[in-house]
């Protein structure tokens, strides 16, 4: 019974990490990169808004038909990793539009990325702690893997900016 119980519980921190961590990633890029636009909180929401669906819809409909096609899984494992997938995007990204609202500009984007690379760190330790000896080599790939999207988006934000002014 403790078996399928843990069974059980890994297969829902397996459908949260997917949908969550390219939620984390996707939010933080955009904070960062539209941070020093004109009116960057309203086009920062509207933009985590647009990722929250589009992105996590895209995402979600991907990941059921992979599943659907390449693996041997029961339907009802399926709809439910749809379902679970798309609802983590959702709430995470509902996390980082909670902290804009809230927080003066330059505070919400610290915050998000406090909120977010601690919020990545958790997620990767547990998807990553019983398969390796060493969880804490990919938490580090895979915190290093943000802050170079984020850093990138960060760059081409500023530039775009700056050329359009």
């Amino acid at each position: 019974m403790l078996e399928k119980l843990l069974e059980k519980v890994r297969s829902w921190q397996t459908r949260f990490s997917f949908g969550s961590t390219s939620a984390i990633i996707a939010n933080l890029a955009l904070i960062v990169g539209l941070d020093t636009e004109n009116n960057a909180k309203v086009n920062i929401i509207i933009g985590i808004l647009i990722i929250a669906l589009a992105n996590n819809l895209s995402e979600s409909f991907g990941l059921h038909l992979i599943y659907q096609q390449s693996e041997n899984v029961a339907p009802r494992e399926i709809l439910l990793s749809t379902f679970f997938n798309f609802l983590a995007g959702i709430f995470v990204s509902f996390t980082f539009i909670l902290l804009l609202l809230i927080l003066p500009l330059n505070m919400a984007v610290i915050s998000s990325l406090i909120w977010g690379l601690g919020l990545l760190t958790v997620i990767s330790y547990m998807a990553i702690r019983n398969r390796t000896a060493k969880p804490y080599l990919g938490v580090m790939v895979n915190l290093f893997i943000a802050v170079i999207v984020i850093f990138i988006s960060n760059m081409v934000g500023d530039f775009l900016i700056a050329k359009m002014r």
